[in-house]
Parts: C-alpha cells; sequence; structure tokens
C-alpha cells in the first residue's frame, strides 16, 4: 500500500465517500480538504450536498501533489453494508464505521477480537484500512464486519471479548468468525441462525470456566493458610508469630474477596440458566438458591464499597468470608449444574425482505 492513499466508495445516502490510509494519511487527509471533502465523526470524508463538490480527476490531481494515490473500491460504502445488515438482525443493533487510517492502529484491535477463525487470522496478516462495527443494545455484545480479503463480494464477521473476559485473546475455545455473503437478508440470516448462537455458548462456556478457575485459585490458597494456622508455621517451617498469622489472615481474606469478584460479576446469569429440574440432579435446586443468595449478598457489599459509604477493611472481611466460603462449599454444583445448561437460543431469523446487496466496507473498532 502506498505511504499515503485514498479510497473512494459509493454510499447509497452521501454518493462519492472517501478514507484516508497509509503511513502517511494526513497527506491524503490535506488533498481531500483542500477538494472540498468534509470529514464526519467516524473519520469518512464526503462531498458535500450543495454542488459545490469537486470531481475525481480534480481529486487525483491534487492527491498527486501531495503524494496521494487514489483508488476506486469495486464495492459500496461498508457504512451502508453495516447498517443494513443491522437492520435485518433480530433486536436492537447499532452500526458505526471506524478507520484504521495507520497500518499501526489495525494491531490494536488484535487482542479484543474473540475470534479462533479466519477473522483473526486476517487482522494479523492482511492490511484493513477500515471495518464496521455492529452493537446489540440491549445484550451489549459488539460485533465486526471487515470485507474478505482476496474476495470480491464476501464479508467476515466477528466478534469482541465481552465484557469482563477481555483477556480472552488467543483463546482456543473462541468462536469462529464465518463469511457473509454481500445480500443483507442472508448475511442477517446466517448471523442470527449460527454465528450468534456459536458465540453465546463460547460465552457461557468461558464464563463457567472463569469462574471454576476462581474457585480452584481460591480453595488451593485457603489450604496454604490453614496448613499456616494448623502449624503455627510458615511453608518453610519458620515459626508464625501471632502477629503475622493475623497479618496472613487479612492478605488472604483480602485476596479472596478480589478474586471472588469474577464470580459475582457472571454468576448471576449462569444461575438464572441453570434449570435442576430438568437436569440429572433435580435436588441441585436449593444448593443452587444458597449459592444465588450469596452472591447477592456480595453484590450488595460491593455496591456498598463502590458508590455508597465507606466499609472498613475488617468489616468487609466478615461479610464476604461467609459468602465465599459458601461457593467453596457447594461450588462443584453449581459448575456441574451450569455445564449442562445451555444458552437460550435466538429464533430462527425469517427472511421477508427481497435479497439486497450488503453495501460496505470492512469495520474498525477505533476511528482516528
Amino acid at each position: 500500500m502506498a505511504e499515503a492513499q485514498i479510497i473512494l466508495s459509493h454510499s447509497r445516502e452521501s454518493g462519492i465517500v472517501a478514507i484516508a490510509a497509509g503511513e502517511q494519511y494526513p497527506w491524503a487527509h490535506t488533498a481531500l480538504a483542500e477538494s472540498g471533502f468534509r470529514r464526519d465523526d467516524e473519520g469518512v470524508y464526503h462531498l458535500p450536498s450543495d454542488g459545490t463538490g469537486t470531481t475525481v480527476a480534480a481529486l487525483v490531481a491534487c492527491a498527486k501533489r501531495h503524494r496521494t494515490s487514489v483508488h476506486t473500491s469495486s464495492r459500496r460504502f461498508i457504512g451502508d453494508a453495516a447498517r443494513d445488515l443491522a437492520h435485518q438482525l433480530p433486536g436492537r443493533w447499532h452500526a458505526s464505521v471506524e478507520i484504521y487510517s495507520h497500518p499501526a492502529w489495525q494491531g490494536d484491535l488484535v487482542p479484543w477480537i474473540w475470534d479462533s477463525g479466519e477473522l483473526g487470522r486476517a487482522l494479523q496478516s492482511e492490511r484493513i484500512p477500515y471495518a464496521a462495527t455492529l452493537t446489540d443494545m440491549v445484550r451489549g455484545t459488539t460485533l465486526l464486519l471487515v470485507e474478505r480479503p482476496g474476495h470480491q463480494l464476501d464479508y467476515l464477521v466477528g466478534a469482541f471479548a465481552p465484557e469482563g473476559l477481555e483477556e480472552g485473546y488467543g483463546d482456543p475455545h473462541a468462536p469462529g468468525s464465518i463469511v457473509l455473503p454481500p445480500f443483507a437478508g442472508r448475511a442477517a440470516q446466517a448471523v442470527a441462525d449460527r454465528y450468534l448462537p456459536s458465540y453465546e455458548q463460547a460465552v457461557h462456556a468461558r464464563r463457567t470456566d472463569a469462574i471454576a478457575a476462581v474457585l480452584g485459585d481460591i480453595r488451593s490458597e485457603h489450604d496454604t493458610w490453614q496448613a499456616m494456622v494448623d502449624s503455627g508455621r510458615y511453608s518453610d517451617a519458620a515459626p508464625l508469630s501471632a502477629a503475622a498469622l493475623g497479618t496472613a489472615t487479612e492478605e488472604f481474606l483480602d485476596h479472596a474477596w478480589r478474586r471472588f469478584l469474577t464470580v459475582v460479576d457472571h454468576a448471576p446469569t449462569l444461575i438464572d440458566r441453570c434449570r435442576p429440574a430438568s437436569s440429572p440432579w433435580p435436588n441441585d435446586s436449593t444448593t443452587l438458591s444458597r449459592l444465588a443468595e450469596a452472591v447477592a449478598d456480595a453484590e450488595t457489599l460491593l455496591d456498598e464499597v463502590v458508590h455508597g459509604s465507606s466499609v472498613p477493611p475488617q468489616e468487609r472481611r466478615a461479610r464476604t468470608w461467609p459468602t465465599i466460603e459458601t461457593w467453596l462449599t457447594d461450588g462443584e454444583t453449581f459448575l456441574r449444574q451450569a455445564r449442562v445448561s445451555a444458552p437460550h437460543r435466538r429464533p430462527a431469523l425469517s427472511v421477508t425482505a427481497p435479497a439486497r446487496p450488503l453495501a460496505g466496507a470492512p469495520a474498525a473498532r477505533r476511528s482516528r
């Protein structure tokens, strides 16, 4: 790709639109501004609608003076494609365009994309100067839509890691992105019927595994602490004074609480999905209720700590340990119920609108 480049495409609503790209993208910005293009909040340049806009030939001449090449995309504007897709998806979705003018900006996406398929690989190996995001305004899921590199018509769609699970880069259990056709109705059906169910199942499994890992860590640390209490010695056999034991106990409780916040974040959603009566362990209902009450107590305390009056450390420790102990005791019951409780599947999407080409180009995480 040239050091500075202008990519032109056609928008259904705006006519000719332009995106600047390349390591020297400011040169392209200058050429577009001098040629009468105006930049919107998403970083896309538009010709003004008052009839005073330049011609493509004049833009090419101006760009040449600023050492910028001009290219015309064979696809329609990706903002149109994203909005058409968002309109066809079930629920309420918001579409936006993001620009990665400098190649380094594209790399910012990589840690945030939760994908085990073609999209994740393309972001690391192909130049993608622009993209679109689609956000479910109710559930908070955010998808990334890009033009499929090396193909004239197809698109790729994947997702960003869900809130609270952002450390999922490289997660082998991440859902795989899928290829979308250039027709909004069929593309939306593929997203609703294939991609979103697999994404939600992956989120469910990831949340379950995160809670299992946290409980395992707390249990291991508790065993170490308990061994110190029973022996009156450190792990290296050095004598443990009463003051040192008190400090060690406070550190253990504080660390356990910080780790337990993962349970507070993710357990309520998973418990809501559990259906003990239809599981192999119908008698788990009472235990799940007890675990749910314990999490509710922790949520109340967390709200007090964050938004309410100051809670002294000693009081916080006294209130949090019974909750954590309940989960250490009965956490395996929760985990077995969570693992057999599949997420609610969305109803299949019926395509009632005529097939319409996806008018768009790639999507991006942030604009410059």
